[in-house]
């Protein structure tokens, strides 16, 4: 699927004259148009689109409604060579009963009629005046316009991309307390469109905002909204145009409403991330158990490949892009993170932790944790054992930075020096210490992880693991080396999130000289200090061997959490760092976070306890199992 699940949708909330259905057509066809020109898959108009919504008795009128089936003729006629299906609110006369509908249009065919199935009777609406619920019949297929098309509980599915399945309500539909899209989106349905007339009052639209979102949420599912608009009467009430896409809890467009013009917005919606969420959510497909019947209408739509995404696509997913939001974020993972390192001290009825401080983000990070969480249970900071212990690749920058931080905290500061032991290591195993291979740099992690076990056992403490989520992810650390400790409370956060927490606490919760060294780890590049440097200063980069932290984040985002195919996130990652990586870099780095991701699940099948701060976690115990000798060959093979 080289659309790679991408749908594009729109709303449209054209001018209108109450009751002009000739006049109403012709607006419509000039918003079928510009969705045309911008490749658009599915339009949606507001409800009773062709007569208007506030018709009020007029809708017992033959002209209305006869004029209102020539005005969906017209329709049908002028889309009839538009790969483009549409949606369009009509009242439909069916036997002695009047419907409220909203109709599915294909190339010049209706595909189905779905009429409205809660007809709001209270405050300023009186519909059952005029209209039937879908409950008051049981006709399945109605004539019109000289065919015979399905009516009522229907979804509509393209044969050639199944995951387009597309379910439409009306209105108040959405109101209900269960509304008819959560029993479409049971029967398949990843996209509900609303065909509504909601008037404006005090504190409406924000209330109906959030109901898009909450649906879109519980159905994992898109939903487009489109509202009646100004030129609606106002006899009594008054109409804004709201216009809204949402996909899975979030709001992906919004116009500005009360626009005198018509007007539509456009978005692209990723039905193949739907479905990859569904797959997971148990409770979903749970939920099947309560669902009704629907029928399912086929139409063969082609969907344009690689056209030119609409959607935004954050390059950092695991960060908010908003100030005020990441702010929250870091206190939020603060407070888990200090919780289950809290609740970890008491169970094993330890009064202290030992941590291998380095002068790095993470160590930087576990530390802050361990302060907050002592302060939280009213322990004293100086039985927080923190070991520095130089190397062989130990600089003066990152070597002064952890002094200092340790003294402004208060920590119990220990200093041990690890080359003597790793030299006299080198001699025992008949390694030559001049060569700088793997066996050089284990030794030297597994020297400093045995330190830290062996203190810790000696003043009845525990070792907090420092490791982040990326280098699990990446299995970049020692097997059995740093790779292990006795709580791990960085092991869900994402390497480009960790800069974030620590500058979090460096701005509001540290004094100013403490603050300031923060500052400087945040930086310092990024290395595991393990090879000599040159005059004291950093030349092993962990970047430069494994690639931009920030890439692997956003490849291991779209990996576990959406299933997305590497073309795929090749595709969007060229999108959100066009103007910093090429896509022969990002391939290059794709394809080593598909290897390392592959052939280091062992180390990921033993690794510590420690707490789940986000929606991704790596944990064997919980939120990813896989077998530690998988192939990868599925995934480097589309390349």
């Amino acid at each position: 699927m080289e659309n790679y699940g991408f749908i594009r949708a729109a709303a449209s909330c054209p001018k209108l004259k109450v009751a002009d259905v000739k006049y109403n057509v012709n607006e419509m066809k000039k918003a079928i148009y510009r969705a045309y020109e911008n490749e658009t898959d599915i339009l949606v108009f507001p409800e009773l689109s062709i007569s208007g919504y506030t018709c009020g008795d007029l809708f017992g009128q033959d002209a209305l409604l006869d004029e209102s089936l020539n005005g969906l003729k017209d329709i049908l006629e002028y889309s009839k060579d538009m790969n483009m299906i549409i949606f369009i609110g009509a009242p439909l006369s069916i036997n002695h009963f009047l419907f409220n509908c909203a109709v599915g249009i294909f190339k010049g065919n209706i595909l189905g009629v779905v009429p409205k199935t809660y007809i709001p009777n209270y405050g300023e609406y009186y519909e059952k005046r005029w209209f039937s619920s879908i409950d008051d019949t049981n006709i399945t297929d109605i004539y019109i316009l000289g065919n015979y098309v399905p009516f009522g509980s229907v979804v509509f599915q393209n044969r050639r991309m199944p995951q387009m399945c597309i379910g439409a309500e009306v209105c108040e539909d959405l109101w209900a307390p269960i509304p008819p899209s959560s029993y479409a989106a049971l029967n398949g349905a990843s996209i509900i469109v609303n065909l509504s007339a909601s008037n404006e009052l005090i504190n409406k639209a924000s209330y109906r905002r959030e109901l898009v979102k909450q649906q879109s949420g519980r159905l994992l599912c898109s939903y487009i909204y489109s509202s009646s608009g100004v030129h609606e009467s106002t006899t009594d009430m008054v109409f804004s145009g709201h216009l809204l896409i949402g996909e899975n809890g979030s709001i992906l467009k919004e116009n500005e409403r009360f626009e005198r013009d018509s007007e539509i917005i456009i978005q692209d919606i990723d039905v193949q991330r739907l479905f990859a969420e569904r797959r997971k959510n148990l409770t979903f497909k749970d939920s099947n158990k309560l669902s009704k019947p629907y029928r399912k209408v086929d139409f063969d739509m082609e969907i344009k490949e690689k056209r030119n995404l609409l959607r935004y696509v954050d390059a950092h997913p695991f960060v908010p892009s908003n100030a005020a939001d990441r702010d929250e974020r870091c206190k939020e993972i603060f407070n888990i993170q200090t919780a289950g390192l809290a609740k970890r001290i008491e169970h094993t009825n330890l009064k202290k932790l030992v941590i291998g401080v380095s002068g790095g983000l993470d160590s930087t990070l576990a530390l802050l944790v361990a302060v907050k969480t002592f302060k939280l249970l009213n322990y004293p900071l100086k039985d927080i054992i923190t070991i520095t212990m130089p190397g062989f690749g130990t600089t003066d920058r990152t070597y002064n930075n952890t002094i200092e931080l340790c003294r402004c905290i208060g920590t119990d500061l220990r200093e041990i020096n690890i080359k003597d032991a790793c030299l006299l290591h080198f001699r025992d195993i008949g390694h030559d210490a001049e060569i700088l291979d793997v066996t050089y740099e284990n030794v030297q992690a597994r020297e400093r992880t045995q330190i830290l076990m062996d203190i810790a056992n000696k003043e009845g403490g525990l070792v907090v693991g420092t490791g982040d989520l990326s280098e699990v992810a990446l299995g970049w650390s020692t097997y059995n080396g740093d790779h292990m400790s006795m709580y791990a409370v960085n092991c869900s956060v994402p390497k480009t999130l960790v800069r974030y927490l620590v500058g979090y606490v460096a701005e509001r919760e540290m004094e100013d000289k403490a603050g300031k060294i923060l500052i400087d780890i945040l930086n310092t590049p990024v290395s595991p200090e393990l090879l000599p440097g040159n005059e004291g200063k950093i030349t092993q980069k962990t970047e430069d061997i494994i690639g931009p932290y920030e890439l692997h984040d956003f490849f291991l985002y779209h990996f576990i959490k959406y299933g997305a195919s590497p073309q795929k996130i090749l595709y969007i990652a060229g999108i959100a760092f066009k103007d910093k990586y090429s896509k022969e870099e990002i391939e290059k780095w794709l394809k080593l976070f598909y290897r390392r991701f592959f052939t280091q699940q062992f180390k990921r099948s033993c690794i510590p306890d420690g707490p789940k701060v986000g929606t991704i976690s790596l944990s064997p115990r919980g939120d990813w199992r896989m077998p530690s000798d998988a192939s990868f060959d599925a995934w480097l093979g589309e390349f």
